[in-house]
């Protein structure tokens, strides 16, 4: 059984988060998109938490469900299969060294009785759990792997979005150079990071700390259609599944289930991909920062040194084409992976409602036929990942099928983000003499 996993989200507690990211709104999505597990996002809350007790039955071992119950008297329609497993994410601002740091990590819990010890041990040491969702504390993320795993060693402990400049374990401002560095002796406890949106596996296996760890990738949506950007996809010989048997898989243990590929965004679409200084609307490449400084060449201020030249500052090797493996499978879906079998696969995708405003070129318009497309067809990862080109074509129209195809090829235009601007990922084309020229991802490595 395959089951796609987005296990970093945010509730509606959290902010810059949509309001209607409450667990019937989630689970609706989940379901529209074609994700089977799902985090719940902010356990850490008081008010999400007592939502969570109040709406979910656990179905397995650390693995709920929407309460038959709550299904039956909101008249839900959609999310009564969707799977949720307890997973927060904690915000670190503290100085170590002569820096401060500021590190995202998520946590998540075997249980929910382990849920609640976490939090009344993160009250007891002053945490204001009730200012936000993704909670502000003063403790270090070796702090946090001591008070976790005190609690409980079945706790997962995995940096998120790893790169991102401002908040995160590598980031160029506030970030260290090593896993070592950050959690000490608890770096042994760290068995898996999460990419972010603004690199790829790739520029991943370029680290030598990360060659033994698994390399996720999850959304960290703030509203329901930002679900599944990014997700990680498990394998399991069992009809349903436990929080042990991810956790097996996620530490790389011999279990049921196993971690096979996982779902990017192709890492240029990213906001922190290349450096740059938005306001003069400079954009550097990492041999242009070599070559100009990283001081904006207009204003003199410092430039937001990306993610790109991050990973060349902390690679151990650079991979070329040649050490590359690209292979369609039987819907022509390209994966990619190194040809030494070191690491696992990944395919690259733009979400389905991007590709409709492109072939639109209106967001009213895109956003009606998507929803018309989810209710009428599919879900968006079986129209994406799974479906015939011929039954998309005569489902959604010969434009939509001939994009999937595109973009299931890595046949794309990439326009690169940069510092806090996304960039974008064009797979719709007007001829075919214009798609032979599109830049691949290969072009950057």
């Amino acid at each position: 059984m395959r089951v796609i996993a987005d296990l970093q989200i945010h509730s509606k507690y959290s902010r810059a988060v949509s309001q209607k990211m409450d667990l019937f709104h989630i689970a609706e999505w989940a379901e529209k998109k074609g994700i089977d597990l799902v985090a719940t996002g902010d356990w850490t809350h008081p008010l999400w938490f007592k939502h969570i007790l109040a709406n979910l039955e656990e179905v397995d071992d650390g693995v709920f469900r929407l309460s038959k119950k709550v299904i039956k008297s909101k008249g839900q329609r959609y999310g009564r299969e969707t799977r949720f497993i307890l997973s927060t994410e904690i915000s670190s601002i503290y100085k170590q060294g002569d820096s401060v740091r500021r590190i995202h990590t998520l946590v998540f819990s075997p249980s929910l009785k382990t849920a609640e010890k976490i939090i009344d041990h993160l009250r007891r040491r002053g945490c204001n759990l009730l200012s936000d969702g993704r909670p502000i504390v003063g403790l270090s993320v070796i702090q946090i792997a001591e008070l976790v795993l005190g609690i409980d060693p079945n706790v997962l402990i995995i940096p998120a979005h790893i790169w991102t400049p401002w908040f995160s374990l590598f980031g160029s401002r506030s970030g260290f150079d090593s896993i070592k560095e950050a959690f000490g002796e608890y770096e042994k406890y760290i068995y898996a990071v999460e990419t972010g949106l603004s690199s790829d596996p790739i520029m991943n296996w370029q680290i030598k700390e990360l060659k033994k760890r698994r390399i996720l990738s999850f959304s960290d949506a703030h509203s329901g259609v930002k679900l599944g950007r990014e997700a990680s996809v498990f394998y399991t010989k069992k009809t349903r599944f436990s929080y042990k048997d991810l956790y097996g898989a996620i530490k790389g243990d011999r279990s049921d289930m196993s971690l096979r590929f996982t779902i990017e965004f192709f890492p240029e679409e990213g906001k922190y991909h290349l450096s740059g200084h938005r306001d003069c609307k400079v954009r550097l490449t990492p041999e242009e920062v070599k070559e100009k400084g990283k001081i904006c060449p207009v204003c003199r201020k410092n430039l937001t040194i990306g993610v790109k030249d991050r990973v060349v500052e902390l690679s151990y090797k650079t991979y070329s084409k040649d050490e590359l493996d690209f292979k369609e499978n039987s819907k022509g879906v390209v994966f990619v992976r190194d040809k030494k079998g070191e690491h696992l696969p990944f395919v690259s995708l733009v979400p389905l409602l991007e590709i409709i405003e492109q072939i639109e070129g209106s967001k009213t318009k895109a956003f009606r036929r998507y929803n018309q497309l989810l209710e009428s067809f599919a879900p968006e990862f079986e129209i994406l990942l799974d479906k015939d080109l011929e039954e998309i074509e005569i489902q959604a129209g010969p434009d939509l099928a001939k994009a999937i195809g595109n973009l299931r090829k890595r046949r794309v235009d990439i326009d690169p983000g940069y510092d806090g601007v996304f960039g974008t990922i064009k797979v719709v084309f007007n001829n075919e003499q214009k798609q032979e020229g599109k830049k691949s991802q290969l072009g950057l490595f």
